[in-house]
């Protein structure tokens, strides 16, 4: 596998803090790169799983390890951005949420786990199932993609080796090829960056087919602090030409931007 390769660099604890830091810099500024030749795979997934979900369809992500938690990060950020359910998009990450910040020994390894711990949100085959892997070889993640695809669903993943076993496992593989790691194996690092940044393009280009973005504006944004409670603002000010006070008052009406606009409007 290319992410278990050796890296291109040796005697990193010879190294330099400089040297280190700009090496490390020097391989992430390929990952892009990387991610970019994966674009007409992620735009087969991102249609495909915008017209599920636009009829009633769940997005669920299911990983290991830094591949699991990025699709529980991913998936606990849709709702205060974009005001949808929080159970639209569901995180799930082997060895349940206390692996979010410990490892739990071996508990990617169970190819029925997966299927289980999707059981718990009834899951439907209207439901999109996205396997996270750098590997590509996650035994959690191919099982609970094979029963996800058996039972009706939307299947797809994001691996960073060619010709995996989860890209197998599912209709619609993005593969982001990045190459050896900086520290060999450490898939935490280009490959952890690489799945970051597709699933920020899938969930946000999703969100957005869904209508939850107006302009370049998140207006179902939940307004759960001073800061978004001030860019909100701004927001409606600037939409409909009213004063900040004005704008306050339609925001504690309505409760959203979207609100706000579309009841000063009406």
């Amino acid at each position: 596998m290319i992410t278990e390769t050796p890296s291109h660099y040796d005697h990193l604890e010879q190294m330099s803090v400089h040297d280190l830091l700009i090496n490390i810099n020097n391989e992430d500024i390929t990952v892009p790169l990387a991610v970019e030749k994966a674009i007409p795979q992620i735009e087969a997934l991102v249609t495909a799983t915008a017209e599920r979900m636009r009829t009633g369809g769940r997005l669920f992500y299911i990983g290991a390890g830094t591949s699991g938690r990025l699709g529980v990060v991913d998936a606990s950020e849709c709702p205060p951005t974009y005001g949808v359910p929080f159970d639209m998009v569901i995180g799930l990450i082997a060895g349940g949420d206390g692996a979010i910040r410990k490892a739990v020994e071996f508990a990617e390894d169970d190819p029925q786990q997966a299927w289980i711990d999707m059981q718990e949100y009834q899951l439907s085959p209207q439901d999109v199932v996205v396997g996270i892997a750098a590997s590509g070889r996650t035994p959690y993640v191919i099982g609970g993609l094979q029963q996800a695809r058996e039972f009706g669903c939307l299947t797809g993943c994001v691996v960073c080796n060619p010709g995996s076993a989860v890209a197998a496992a599912c209709e619609f593989p993005v593969e982001a090829v990045v190459g050896p790691e900086f520290v060999t194996g450490s898939t935490r690092m280009k490959s952890g960056t690489a799945q970051k940044l597709v699933l920020n393009m899938l969930s946000t280009s999703v969100m957005i087919r869904l209508g939850k973005v107006k302009g370049n504006k998140m207006v179902d944004m939940q307004l759960s602090n001073i800061k978004l409670q001030d860019r909100a603002a701004k927001m409606v000010m600037s939409e409909i030409g009213v004063s900040r006070e004005v704008a306050e008052e339609l925001l504690g009406k309505f409760g959203n931007v979207r609100g706000a606009i579309e009841g000063y409007s009406s």
